[in-house]
């Protein structure tokens, strides 16, 4: 009688052991808490701290710029420090900056408190997607897309918590929000405690010409192909500005179509991240791979925009049917991107730096969270036409990116193997 082969459990199939399940729990919580936050944030400054449209406008926009310092300080930190005690910090740190904000109505504490708060939640981004490569090897692809499922569910959650209290709309209820995102963090510190150190890249590198070790390690500010990938990065995260931002206001303001409709397609968003973001990561497990993504995704991002310009072009059937269509391409453009940005900036980095180089790569994404919104509602004021120059601007990004990673493997293949030395 044959034996059947066998299946391994749920737990089996999530990389990294204990501390790869605990960490995506500790993601789940992240996201829960900070969905719970960041939609009543502009809320809480207009209706407990009082402030005026224009300076909850330049406080955002400030402790935004903050976060920019985050994600390379953050890389640096990595390199040199244990990376569990450096994120068990920055929740601390995230934790007090918020808590602050309910001591004054002094609009400079404000933003110098909020600045404190934004600096480790960029810092955060980096040292998790640094925990992620370490703690899951060969498997990063498939726990990075598992660690960005349950962020997109603690999302949601959080979204539907915040909508209960902002159905109330007091001053308690938008403090008690603010409250439970720091309780996440200080929860997300103690789970992180628990996990144990994963094992960090050998420090020492070899001299590209000879091969010798030196303790001398690689910066990303003098490396220029990694300095312009970063750059063509940078472009290619506005499908998170288009869909959060720039589709809701189009609607409003150029269409035909309900203004219920762009709830709808941000609930599809996240549903359909949900569902195909791990399968995705089987499409870019290597360098090669990865880079192939990206002429599927120039696709995708052209079929979005001219939908998007299409469907200002009157009626509201031809606007709902375009603004779908629009929605599920950059969605997938999304799902697309994530999983060979994921590879390529892990696979560009020499070991030996990976830190210092993923928190420059982390300026991309920072970058794009401060000035995509201002370049887009550009491009809303400007009319359709601003659609299909964007495309055409995006589609030229994922070409000259696919020939910078082209370049940068070439180089890698001839040049001599790095010499390392175990940390054990």
């Amino acid at each position: 009688m044959s034996k059947r082969p066998h299946r391994p459990t749920w737990k089996q199939r999530i990389p990294g052991g204990r501390d790869g399940r605990r960490m995506l729990v500790i993601s789940l919580i992240d996201k829960t808490g900070t969905g719970l936050w960041a939609t009543a944030m502009a809320l809480y400054f207009t209706y407990v701290s009082h402030l005026g449209l224009a300076q909850v406008g330049l406080l955002i926009a400030i402790s935004g710029g903050a976060g920019l310092v985050g994600t390379p300080l953050a890389g640096r930190l990595a390199d040199r420090f244990p990376i569990t005690r450096l994120l068990v910090g920055a929740q601390l740190l995230r934790a007090a900056g918020l808590l602050a904000l309910l001591t004054t109505d002094n609009y400079a504490l404000l933003v110098l408190y909020s600045a404190i708060g934004t600096l480790p939640d960029r810092a955060t981004n980096v040292l998790t997607k640094l925990f992620a490569a370490r703690v899951a090897g060969p498997e990063r692809a498939r726990y990075q897309a598992m660690y960005r499922t349950t962020a997109n569910l603690g999302w949601t959650f959080g979204g539907l918590g915040a909508a209960a209290a902002l159905a109330v709309a007091t001053a308690t209820a938008f403090q008690l929000l603010l409250i439970g995102n720091a309780v996440s963090y200080v929860l997300m510190a103690a789970l992180t405690l628990r996990c144990a150190e994963p094992p960090a890249p050998a420090r020492a590198v070899a001299d590209s010409t000879t091969g010798a070790r030196t303790d001398k390690p690689a910066t990303p500010w003098r490396d220029r192909t990694f300095l312009l990938f970063t750059a063509t990065e940078a472009a290619l995260f506005l499908d998170d500005s288009i869909l959060q931002v720039a589709l809701p206001l189009w609607i409003v303001h150029a269409t035909d179509a309900p203004v219920g409709l762009a709830p709808l397609l941000l609930v599809m968003n996240s549903v359909l991240v949900v569902l195909f973001q791990v399968p995705m990561s089987r499409f870019g497990t290597t360098t090669e791979s990865a880079r192939r993504l990206l002429a599927p995704l120039a696709g995708l991002f052209a079929l979005g925009t001219l939908a998007l310009a299409a469907s200002a072009l009157g009626g509201r059937t031809l606007a709902v049917v375009a603004l779908v269509v629009a929605a599920l391409a950059l969605t997938f453009a999304e799902l697309v991107h994530t999983t060979a940005s994921w590879e390529l900036s892990l696979s560009l980095a020499p070991d030996a730096a990976q830190g210092a180089y993923l928190g420059v790569h982390g300026l991309a994404a920072a970058t794009q969270r401060f000035a995509g919104p201002l370049l887009l509602t550009a491009v809303i004021s400007t009319g359709p036409l601003a659609w299909t120059l964007l495309g055409a601007g995006l589609v030229t990004t994922c070409a000259a990116q696919h020939r910078l990673v082209r370049r940068r493997t070439r180089e890698q293949s001839l040049s001599v193997p790095t010499v390392t030395v175990s940390e054990h």
